[in-house]
């Protein structure tokens, strides 16, 4: 049996987790104290975390995919020399499979249907669409976009995903760097936001974005709601510039009781919700197993955090 000092300890804060002891175990570290612990998992959000770190600690996993507040907070710094990971892609199938849900709704004219009290087949007819031989763009095609594209493939639909570097992703009929985003507006049919909420992606999608898109297509943010600039949205939608669109992230969010988006026929709203609560622990544990046998071993660990850049 190895020496237990050889082998890497794991703190978990800011209160004891048996799903994740276990996970840290099953990657081969044991739990130990934070004073003794060469990395730490973290379990809540920035209030009333161990700032600064003690020395030991030299690597820091979060239990969220988006990470803004982090940087509001300036606990993750550029300077940081500690090595952060978010949860990105631990819940990215539920996600995934919530922006096809919102889709596949609005493209088949669903809230409409569920509102109607009287048999509308001819005005129904000229509404509902197919997914089936459209093109979809998924804008930050990361944990969430992989996941989805095999789902929409199953629908018939292709892929062109955009991310930050332009190398492939598998699945994508073409896969564009954020440096040519402009080209997508007018290609595609249908969009899905899933990009990082920075300085540099707020209101990603905005009047001008509108205004290139074709008057069919739907718009899907399940990302952050800071992406899209809400007062465009509205009136896109008001104007029939666009198909719809299907929400699980608003800006404001929550989104008040009266705003403009509650009554228009052509939007879905779901309130933060594409990662229900039930599956959170058990896709964490998971993630965080991954990443402790990563640690362990010494190799690159998943949704490693740019302190740089902001994600």
């Amino acid at each position: 049996m190895a020496d237990d000092a050889a082998v890497p300890a794991i703190a978990i804060g800011p209160a004891p987790d048996p799903l994740l002891e276990d996970a840290v175990r099953r990657g081969g570290a044991r739990v130990a104290p934070l004073e003794s612990a060469d990395a730490l998992v973290w379990t809540t959000g920035p209030i009333g975390f161990p700032d600064p770190l003690p020395e030991n600690i030299r690597w820091v996993q979060l239990n969220s995919a988006g990470v803004e507040e982090w940087f509001a907070a300036k606990v993750i710094r550029p300077d940081s020399t500690v090595l952060w990971t978010s949860a990105a892609g631990a819940f990215a199938a539920t996600v995934a499979e919530h922006a096809l849900t919102l889709l596949l709704a609005g493209v088949r004219a669903l809230p409409e249907h569920l509102e109607a009290k009287t048999w509308r087949q001819q005005e129904f007819f000229s509404k509902v669409g197919t997914l089936r031989g459209t093109t979809v763009a998924i804008v930050g095609a990361g944990g969430i976009g992989r996941a989805l594209i095999p789902m929409l493939a199953g629908v018939g639909a292709d892929v062109i995903a955009v991310n930050r570097s332009g190398s492939p992703v598998p699945g994508a009929i073409e896969t564009l760097p954020t440096t040519r985003l402009g080209e997508v507006w007018a290609r595609a049919d249908h969009f899905v936001i899933g990009a990082p909420a920075t300085d540099a992606t707020h209101h990603l999608v905005g009047a001008a974005e509108f205004a290139q898109m074709k008057p069919t297509a739907w718009v899907i943010n399940v990302a952050r709601g800071s992406l899209v600039h809400t007062n465009a949205l509205v009136k896109a939608l008001r104007d029939n510039t666009i198909g719809g669109a299907g929400l699980d992230v608003t800006d404001p969010e929550p989104l008040p009781d009266g705003h403009p988006l509650w009554n228009l026929p052509n939007v879905i709203i779901t309130p933060h919700d594409s990662n229900p609560p039930a599956v959170r622990p058990p896709a964490f544990a998971e993630h965080v197993a991954l990443n402790v046998t990563r640690f362990v071993a010494g190799e690159n660990l998943t949704a490693l955090i740019d302190p740089v850049v902001g994600y």
